[in-house]
């Protein structure tokens, strides 16, 4: 079996209208939540990452919360790095594009500022807990060098990497196309949301 089809095989998925914490629509659905319920194929899935992540040389893996700081904790414990996390926070009643921010928390700011970090995450589709955490990260003073992840889901990992000029290293990218509400053609065939 191939690294793409194992990674594959390991994400449990849906087909219907989700509204993405991105805010945009999509008509596919990841139930990320149950990634790491046997944690032994994940673990070799994230070796698998390190060897793509180490070549960077970084100082930290930054994880954001929740199933994406899984990942980055395994490959920090693999790579022998020390480990931070971000959380979500939502930002007041703002609404539209990427209303939710991500931060670390106080007393993990001052330990990434001057350092190389990877921000290490499960599934890139939209990019909104990754645009978030390169957000602070700058804002504490570290250094993003790489987004690491599992998987790829359509394009906008790749042109988040390029405009946040940082590399981007994943084992499996997929086609995929989101929307913003306003352009969703679910939206305009009457197709209600799917809960999840």
């Amino acid at each position: 079996m191939s690294i793409d089809d194992d990674v594959t095989r390991r994400l449990p998925a849906r087909r219907g209208h989700f509204l993405l914490e991105s805010g945009h629509h999509g008509d596919f659905w990841l139930d990320l939540e149950a990634l790491c319920f046997e944690p032994a194929p994940i673990r070799e899935l994230a070796r698998g990452l390190c060897a793509r992540i180490e070549r960077h040389r970084i100082d930290v893996v930054c994880g954001p919360l929740i199933e994406g700081a899984f990942v980055a904790l395994m490959v920090a414990e693999q790579l022998g790095l020390p480990f931070v996390y971000s959380q979500p926070q939502r930002a007041g009643e703002a609404g539209g594009l990427f209303p939710v921010r991500y931060q670390l928390p106080g007393v993990l700011r001052p330990k990434v500022s001057g350092r190389r970090v990877a921000v290490v995450n499960d599934v890139v589709n939209a990019g909104s807990a990754v645009r978030g955490t390169l957000e602070d990260l700058r804002a504490c003073g570290a250094t993003p060098i790489v987004i690491g992840t599992l998987a790829v889901l359509g394009s906008a990992a790749r042109q988040l990497a390029a405009d946040e000029n940082v590399a981007l290293e994943t084992l499996v990218e997929r086609p995929n196309t989101i929307w913003p509400p306003r352009d969703c053609p679910l939206c305009v065939a009457g197709i209600p949301l799917t809960t999840v």
